[in-house]
């Protein structure tokens, strides 16, 4: 009876560690779930989040994203017959209307329109096929490695599968569109059509949650209840995903809620920041400042500052000539050991090359 208790002891931990993914138990409905950050992806809480699962509607923040890419949202799109009636959740589109790619994008996003998503697809792929490759190929480049569509939409399909780690990657590449983040915020709008016109978000994120600026609802009767929320406060971005949640609202209201209350966003350097100076040679000048390329801000929970390294990978001289802004070496930012970021470092000023005398002269001046 003893090795019976101790193995029931060992499967009670082992369960609860993959419960408890940073330390706390949340309580969560959801059988995958995951918490980033929107800026620098930092996985701030997770359970099971690489497991592959259908993910419903939240497939349309793909299609979202690729149409945005690819098209402009003022093209004017020509409504075809194969578009109108399609299954589930619609925006009711008519053969032959002429409608906004920007309208079908709220359609899209605010109403789930499966409709929207195909006339979006026809328009920006040329055949729905085409704009599902343009989908996985998005997915691939941004690191959704087990992701696969099927359709635009997230209608079943047993080859339409993603996790909820690579939802959150997608979500995370979507929000570098303005036009994404002004879509997914809005709780109403009105289309410029005669019928059918007011999309009104079913993502009650943006009335619940205070800062709650998106994302996307889900479900079907395989995939259960998918959702990914986002919000903002104190100059973080949070996204949320749980899939397959009995009580999907309440489960990311708790995991925003942990990210908010656990983790601050945390200034590293600046843009412009004087990092090293080194030698140059053959220039009019002996030295160039490198100075950083960009701002670098992480979320870190308490007693983690202390924790974070900065390296510098450049070379020890330089030849003339060097232009201002040219990429001259790297800023590495490690946590725990871990490299967290690799941040360019470039030349603030531009140094013209100079020939022997040039430079003897120069030595003799500034003597």
């Amino acid at each position: 009876m003893k090795i019976y208790r101790y193995i029931s002891l060992i499967l009670i931990i082992i369960l609860s560690s993959s419960i408890i993914a940073h330390g706390e138990n949340l309580g969560l409905s959801a059988e995958s779930y995951i918490l980033i950050d929107g800026n620098t992806g930092r996985v701030l809480y997770e359970r099971d989040a690489h497991r592959k699962m259908p993910m419903a509607s939240t497939t349309k923040i793909m299609t979202a994203l690729v149409a945005l890419e690819e098209g402009s949202i003022e093209d004017k799109v020509t409504i075809k017959k194969e578009c109108v009636g399609v299954e589930g959740s619609s925006i009711y589109l008519r053969d032959e209307e002429i409608i906004t790619l920007k309208d079908m994008l709220y359609g899209l996003m605010l109403r789930s329109g499966n409709d929207a998503a195909e006339a979006i697809a026809l328009h920006i792929g040329g055949s729905i096929e085409n704009f599902i490759s343009l989908m996985n190929k998005k997915a691939q480049s941004i690191g959704a490695l087990n992701t696969n569509f099927a359709n635009p939409h997230g209608l079943h399909d047993d080859l339409h599968y993603s996790t909820a780690y690579d939802l959150a990657l997608i979500t995370k590449a979507a929000f570098s569109y303005d036009e994404f983040a002004n879509i997914v915020k809005s709780k109403s709008y009105i289309a410029d059509r005669e019928e059918n016109n007011y999309f009104y978000n079913k993502n009650k994120t943006l009335w619940q949650y205070e800062g709650g600026d998106g994302v996307k609802t889900g479900y079907t009767t395989r995939s259960g209840r998918c959702l990914v929320s986002s919000a903002s406060k104190n100059g973080m971005r949070l996204i949320a995903v749980s899939l397959r949640a009995g009580d999907w609202f309440n489960d990311n209201y708790k995991l925003l809620d942990y990210g908010f209350n656990n983790y601050k966003q945390s200034f590293i350097y600046d843009k412009g920041q004087f990092v090293k100076k080194i030698n140059v040679t053959k220039g009019n000048k002996e030295h160039v400042n490198l100075v950083a390329e960009e701002s670098f801000f992480y979320p870190l929970k308490e007693g983690e500052r202390e924790k974070i390294k900065i390296s510098i990978d450049v070379p020890s001289d330089i030849e003339a000539p060097i232009e201002k802004g040219d990429k001259i070496g790297y800023i590495n930012t490690y946590l725990d050991g871990q490299l967290i970021n690799k941040g360019n470092l470039i030349a603030k000023a531009s140094i013209k090359k100079t020939n022997a005398f040039e430079r003897f002269f120069n030595k003799i001046r500034f003597k």
